[in-house]
């Protein structure tokens, strides 16, 4: 049965650019003038996304024409890892906030996020530069930390690090499971035999 489904489905790593939406092409007037991940790659019909990543987030989308492994991944506790640069030298203090769980709105409620992984990077990431540049130095010093979660609310890691009193300037994730971005470009697309992220 496994094997069979390894046959005749298809699955895909994807370095989803900064201004793409986490979806194919829609006729919809208001979508026009909107990045779509057809745009990218002539993926085979029945694609979809695991997950998403919102229009201003970049790094690693898993994608697959396997529904039950799509639900699978979606529903299960799988690490989400994300490097955020943010606005100003973030403090211990913000960081043990964020380990422990901060209050967020989702859906136009409160809501407190899990326990986390958190921590500051010592060195800057080496991604490739942004379609968008961001402020530079004059503005004010940033910071870069990772953040892990097996959660997926909207905006979810943007909401935390604002919480926290450090809005996030860029957000790339890198680790999906066990499945990471390495040295992937943006835009980049690897076509894969599985996506075993457990």
């Amino acid at each position: 049965m496994e094997l069979s489904r390894a046959l005749i489905h298809n699955h895909f790593l994807l370095y989803k650019p900064f201004g793409y939406l986490s979806q194919f092409m829609s006729n919809a007037k208001h979508q026009r003038n909107k990045k779509f991940l057809s745009e990218l790659y002539k993926f085979p019909e029945g694609v979809m996304p695991i997950g998403r990543l919102d229009k201003n987030s970049e790094g690693l989308l898993l994608l697959t024409s396997d529904g039950f492994l799509s639900n699978t991944i979606c529903s299960s506790a799988i690490e989400k890892e994300y490097y955020a640069q943010v606005d100003g030298n973030i403090t211990q203090a913000a960081i043990a906030q964020l380990q422990e769980g901060v209050i967020i709105g989702f859906e136009g409620v409160k809501y407190k996020t899990l326990p986390c992984k958190v921590f500051k990077l010592e060195h800057t990431p080496d991604f490739p530069e942004r379609s968008k540049s961001i402020r530079d130095s004059r503005h004010g010093p940033t910071s870069w930390i990772s953040i892990t979660i097996t959660e997926g609310k909207f905006r979810q890691v943007r909401k935390m690090t604002a919480a926290v009193g450090f809005s996030t300037l860029r957000l790339v994730r890198v680790r999906v499971g066990h499945i990471c971005l390495n040295a992937m470009q943006p835009g980049e697309v690897i076509k894969v035999d599985e996506l075993n992220v457990g």
